[in-house]
């Protein structure tokens, strides 16, 4: 009897195991889907000396934790015309920006974690700031919907969709306060945009913008280095930018 419990036992182990394995509980269950699951590296097997198309090692900054796909592709569109890619550089888009606010978003920034946000609030002035029960992350969701209503009401068309003089012309009159929307101000919405839209060129890598340091690149800016021991006392000198992860290896 003894022997017969202890090989159902094993059964059963064998069993969990296995279902464990193939239905990916063990490393998150449903989550896995999410954005657990887009920032585990599932390989597919290779033939040996067969290389795949995509070379390019994940970023695992590029996965969303706030924005829906379509808040997040109005940004990316949004972004762009604030820093379009021309002739000295890359745009908005391919330096990540959209996935830096995205993150943003997602954390105490988002949250007004460090901000007085207690009532009563009052109209005050520009030097003053915000005033306002809304957290960043409220403020940002409601202004791309109005983005999106007040292009649908000028152009009849979506913001990704129109040209880009036109999209010009939608965030020219939300900087202006051309654009009447209800519940947030339109230039302050503007204003929001554009500062976290710098900061997600320059930032360092390690927040999700600012891909491979080419923001820094066009400035000339070294970036995070640990010291300048080694050409203090040189002539100026062109140096490759340094982010935080090449300090963590």
């Amino acid at each position: 009897m003894a022997n017969d419990n202890e090989k159902m036992s094993e059964e059963e182990s064998l069993s969990r195991r296995r279902f464990l394995k193939n239905s990916g509980i063990a490393v998150g269950g449903l989550a896995v889907g999410g954005v657990v699951g887009g920032m585990i590296p599932w390989r597919t097997k290779e033939q040996p000396g067969q290389q795949t198309k995509n070379q390019k090692a994940q970023n695992p900054n590029q996965a969303l934790m706030f924005f829906s796909q379509d808040e997040f592709k109005t940004t990316e569109a949004a972004v762009e015309r604030i820093f379009p890619k021309d002739d000295n550089g890359p745009g908005a888009i391919d330096l990540g920006v959209a996935y830096y606010i995205d993150h943003q978003l997602a954390g105490s920034y988002g949250f007004n974690s460090r901000d007085y946000m207690e009532p009563p609030f009052y109209h005050g002035e520009k030097e003053q700031g915000y005033q306002g029960r809304l957290k960043r992350r409220e403020i940002f969701r409601i202004g791309l919907r109005e983005l999106q209503n007040y292009a649908k009401q000028k152009h009849k068309k979506t913001f990704r969709e129109l040209e880009a003089e036109q999209q010009d012309e939608v965030l020219s009159d939300f900087e202006k306060d051309k654009a009447k929307i209800s519940t947030v101000s339109a230039s302050g919405f503007f204003s929001m945009l554009r500062s976290v839209t710098l900061e997600g060129l320059y930032s360092d890598p390690l927040y999700g913008g600012n891909i491979n340091m080419d923001g820094w690149r066009m400035r000339n800016y070294p970036g995070d280095q640990m010291n300048y021991i080694n050409i203090i006392e040189k002539d100026f000198q062109k140096i490759e930018p340094q982010s935080l992860h090449d300090h963590m290896s």
